[in-house]
């Protein structure tokens, strides 16, 4: 048997066939059109068509909101594109609350989003973070609602620990079908906290944000970076995505990068050969110690 790991090129998402990888529209405030429709091109051409947003993306630079806005207007000028793609937004972070998922709220958001998106409907609509001031039953009240009058497909979480996954799912009559959690090789608590063996116990799929550590792995000269690069024989980037993706939750890196090539390049994390042993060997080097 092989000890070299395996990264599929695609995955599921409740109805939906994906790429392993995503990209993610947070840092599309102030994007012009055509750059827009540069990076989104990019990320198509490596398989990444499932595209993440979210309400707040734009907030304190150009306005809440805007991220979603210049997405909606690629949707407008290339109408072929939005068949191309699954769609992700959340919502639920309303400064200075922080937060606010009570369940009129929680629809008001999800409608908005539809219609700076200018689509008709949602793919997969996120809570985007905890409300611990509103039930879990109410939040549910409100994703039914949205479903079942076709304001998205499908839902799920984002930032939630295993327990408020549980809860919540606890009071919805259909399984939700993305977690959405802060992973990278710096990053590795979702591998210990139960996130990812929730993920698997009930389907749920992992989106992760941050992949690459916000971008300082790229910069550090650590252990952890001696380990990548060795894997990667220098490409640190697909080492570090292809660490992540062989992981059995099968978890879809978020791509964040606005430089088209660097988008592109990603697509070298499928070629990586990364043996049982270099896996943990990046995971001892994170965590600094070997495993027990």
């Amino acid at each position: 048997m092989s000890d070299i790991l395996t990264v599929p090129r695609t995955r599921t998402i409740g109805p939906f066939d994906v790429g392993a990888l995503a990209y993610g529209c947070w840092r599309f405030a102030g994007t012009k059109l055509e750059d827009a429709r540069a990076k989104v091109g990019a990320a198509l051409e490596v398989g990444a068509n499932l595209l993440d947003t979210a309400a707040i993306y734009g907030f304190g630079e150009t306005g809440f909101g805007e991220a979603e806005e210049r997405l909606g207007d690629l949707f407008a000028a290339d109408p072929g594109l939005r068949e191309r793609v699954v769609l992700v937004t959340k919502g639920g972070i309303v400064p200075p609350e922080p937060y606010d998922s009570r369940a009129p709220e929680l629809i008001a958001s999800a409608e908005a989003s539809l219609k700076r998106l200018k689509v008709d409907v949602i793919d997969v609509f996120l809570v985007h973070r905890p409300d611990l001031l509103v039930s879990h039953e109410e939040v549910a009240g409100a994703l039914t609602d949205l479903r079942a009058r076709g304001v998205v497909q499908e839902v799920g979480v984002s930032n939630f620990t295993p327990a408020q996954t549980r809860a919540l799912q606890r009071f919805l009559d259909f399984p939700m079908v993305v977690t959405q959690p802060e992973i990278s090789v710096t990053e590795t608590s979702a591998l210990f906290d139960g996130t990812l063996d929730l993920a698997q116990e009930v389907g749920l799929t992992p989106m992760a944000w941050s992949p690459l550590g916000g971008g300082a792995l790229m910069t550090g000269d650590g252990p952890v970076a001696v380990e990548l690069d060795r894997i990667g024989g220098g490409d640190r980037a697909a080492a570090a995505l292809a660490w992540l993706m062989a992981h059995p939750a099968r978890p879809i890196p978020i791509l964040g990068s606005q430089n088209p090539d660097r988008i592109r390049a990603a697509a070298a994390a499928y070629d990586i050969q990364m043996t049982r042993r270099d896996w943990y060997a990046v995971l001892e080097a994170s965590l600094g110690h070997p495993m027990p």
